[in-house]
């Protein structure tokens, strides 16, 4: 019975985006409760990201060197790593950060920083040619934002083509990696494409000013980055903080559906 419950449970969630309601429970271990601290914070009233049992962090080679156990000690339940961009970098940090973070029993995911200069396909290969399959150990992440700092790439495709780039690289890696990508997205750019596309994929969304429930019209979401000015111990300087929907349980049944 237990078995043909998680199976089904797998099957749902792959076909849905999440909320906080959206996983069934499961008895489990208890969670460290995080000991973080934030050089910026913001006073998100009651729904504050404090309030959700689970909470990760996403990191590159800017974070420099990771004491991956003392991070995982302190509260870190997941971690998202920088592995490539666009169709020619990879970031220099992410074999030393997945290893340890493998090491240290943090369930882990790859993401990659979508360049809107380059074909899908192209970033596809890349992508595949440099991440292994052992380091998916969560569903990989698309990341799609407008990055306004770029020295090389200031195209703003048109939202049909931008959705169509990023269906065609999602279908590429999903029949790799046998797992369903998570689209990390900031809000202007949500705005601008995503708003009502997609809705069969969990979403990861970056919202530090306001809940994302005021700024991202009807968007069910899995994961929040709230914070880019988190302190957490293990992790040298300032680092982004994330937020799980669910509560500690549902988090448990979400990791069994997605083989984590």
């Amino acid at each position: 019975m237990t078995r043909l419950l998680i199976a089904l449970l797998s099957a749902a969630l792959l076909l849905t985006a999440c909320s906080v309601t959206d996983f069934d429970s499961l008895s489990t271990a208890s969670i460290v409760r995080p000991k973080f601290q934030d050089n910026d914070p913001v006073d998100f009233g009651a729904r504050h990201p404090h309030r959700h049992d689970i909470h990760g962090i996403d990191v590159s080679k800017w974070n420099g060197d990771i004491d991956w156990r003392a991070a995982r000690g302190s509260g870190v339940s997941f971690a998202f790593i920088k592995a490539t961009e666009g169709k020619d970098r990879i970031d220099s940090g992410f074999e030393r950060n997945w290893r340890q973070a493998a090491a240290a029993d943090v369930p882990h995911a790859p993401y990659h920083f979508y360049y809107f200069c380059s074909t899908a396909d192209d970033q596809a290969d890349w992508f595949i040619r440099n991440v292994p399959k052992a380091s998916v150990r969560l569903p990989p992440v698309l990341d799609v934002e407008w990055n306004h700092a770029s020295p090389t790439c200031k195209l703003r495709p048109d939202s049909t083509t931008v959705r169509a780039a990023m269906q065609r690289f999602m279908d590429r890696i999903e029949a790799h990696y046998g797992k369903r990508p998570i689209i990390y997205t900031t809000v202007d750019f949500h705005r601008d494409n995503l708003v009502g596309h997609f809705d069969d994929y969990h979403f990861w969304i970056r919202s530090t000013a306001a809940h994302p429930e005021d700024i991202y019209a009807s968007r069910r979401w899995a994961f929040w980055q709230y914070t880019a000015t988190g302190v957490v111990p293990g992790v040298p300087g300032n680092t982004d903080i994330n937020v799980f929907a669910g509560t500690e349980k549902n988090w448990r049944t979400w990791l069994a559906s997605v083989g984590g």
